[in-house]
């Protein structure tokens, strides 16, 4: 038997599985149904039926002793409990999966935390984006990262400030067709059942956005490329410059990192920026940079070394371990770890990748970042300072057409460069590391007592 969430699904003729765990008393809650009928048109969402409608007159729901039973039947009894393992050792909410078999796309809401976002008054009461995931892939692995994912949310969500909630949906389906509204449609309809809004990421074209928009299926989506705002890079870039500068101060210098030593390693829309950012407004700034792609490296040591800026590049392997002031991770996560902090000849870690440190929990991120302060290397959780995107994003949600990047970059520049301030400072008071204190706020935002339950 094939080990998956779907399959029971499948067999059973349905749609929808929800399972939810609650951190406060431990309970788990299962529920399948039957939500729409195979051969429903998906071009029609929000033209002949919407999200609340009844999408079928043969509809079928089981309760949770009868989803144990079909998981059972299935022989995947096994494989429920150990994803269910995993949203206790997260405190995640939840995974709603979405089946839909006509398209042959499976939907999965990753959802970690809703609590900031329930009282919000938006449609939206969860951030974070969508990624595809090919039919390759095991699904164990998809889940996994689409749990990580939406935990990260979480937090970047606090640290953004925002009153939302962490969520990241996966979808594991062929390359996405723009034209097919069929597929534009289906997917419009299982976000908007999230109550999520999502930017494209890995897997999805950031089209898809304008496919969505422009063909009104969900306004839920953000980040496409004729939105009002333009790319989140240059924002993005800008929020981890300004929190950079408030690091700087905590060590010493006047703001001004005059004559810094910077990596970045990679170039895609937010290194670059970061790196227009860098040689703007650092004065006599030394840059070194790299990039798997080779011509993107090229263009940017061109474009600068005409303009006087001293930079250079190296290979990709060796950019982390560049004798510098601030080493800049701008590509994939899970790039710093234990083994190789001896080696680190930075004073800062500081980028804007997700995750950075290489770890399978909360707990073994704050162990590595502990080693980093006692190799003396200031670091904190990287969802302080990247957090711009989804301030971006938001400006997008709450307004759409009428979305200003001037607000974008207000809200930016009173949020980010404060919360590292305190960060930094609070973490030094009580003598711990910025990482663990920035865990330690968040976890209080997420789930500490509300103000009625004091």
């Amino acid at each position: 038997m094939e080990k998956s969430l779907f399959y029971p699904l499948d067999q059973e003729g349905l749609t929808t599985l929800q399972i939810q765990y609650d951190w406060k008393t431990g309970d788990v809650y299962l529920s399948a149904s039957k939500d729409w009928d195979e051969n429903l048109d998906w071009s029609r969402y929000n033209r002949d039926f919407y999200v609340e409608s009844i999408k079928t007159h043969d509809a079928r729901y089981l309760n949770e002793q009868e989803v144990w039973g079909i998981f059972e039947k299935y022989d995947t009894k096994d494989y429920l409990e150990e994803v269910i393992e995993l949203l206790r050792q997260g405190k995640h909410f939840g995974i709603t999966c979405y089946w839909n078999k006509a398209l042959d796309i499976k939907f999965m809401g990753n959802v970690h935390s809703r609590r900031r976002g329930i009282n919000n008054g938006k449609h939206a009461t969860l951030g974070g984006g969508i990624r595809r995931h090919s039919k390759d892939d095991p699904e164990l692995e998809v889940i996994i990262d689409g749990l990580n994912l939406g935990r990260a949310m979480s937090y970047k969500n606090v640290g953004a400030d925002l009153p939302m909630g962490g969520d990241k949906v996966t979808v594991i389906m062929d390359e996405l067709d723009l034209n097919n509204m069929q597929q534009i449609g289906y997917l419009a309809f299982a976000l908007d059942s999230m109550r999520q809004e999502t930017g494209p990421d890995t897997g999805f074209p950031p089209a898809m956005t304008d496919a969505m928009i422009d063909n009104e299926y969900s306004y839920q989506y953000t980040c496409g490329p004729n939105g009002p705002l333009g790319s989140s890079g240059p924002p993005t870039a800008y929020g981890v410059f300004i929190s950079l500068v408030e690091a700087a101060k905590f060590l010493g210098d006047d703001g001004t990192m005059d004559g810094w030593s910077f990596s970045v390693q990679g170039l895609g829309e937010v290194g670059a920026a970061y790196v227009k950012e860098l040689a703007e407004k650092v004065p006599n700034v030394k840059i070194i940079v790299t990039d798997i792609d080779q011509k993107a490296v090229d263009a940017c040591v061109s474009e600068w070394q005409a303009k006087g800026i001293d930079i250079k590049s190296c290979d990709p392997d060796e950019i982390l371990y560049q004798e510098v002031d601030v080493a800049g991770p701008f590509a994939m996560g899970g790039v710093i770890y234990e083994e190789m902090i001896p080696k680190l000849k930075c004073r800062i870690i500081w980028g804007s990748a997700n995750n950075q440190i290489r770890a399978s929990s909360v707990e073994e991120e704050i162990r590595v970042a502990k080693l980093l302060e006692e190799a003396g290397i200031l670091f904190q959780a990287d969802w302080y300072q990247n957090a711009g995107g989804i301030i971006f994003a938001w400006e997008e949600v709450c307004n759409q057409k009428a979305a200003k990047l001037d607000r974008v970059y207000q809200a930016i520049s009173e949020t980010l460069p404060r919360q590292t301030r305190e960060n930094l400072a609070e973490a030094k008071k009580l003598g711990i590391t910025p990482t663990e204190n920035a865990y330690r706020k968040a976890n209080e935002s997420l789930f500490g007592p509300l103000p009625f339950d004091k």
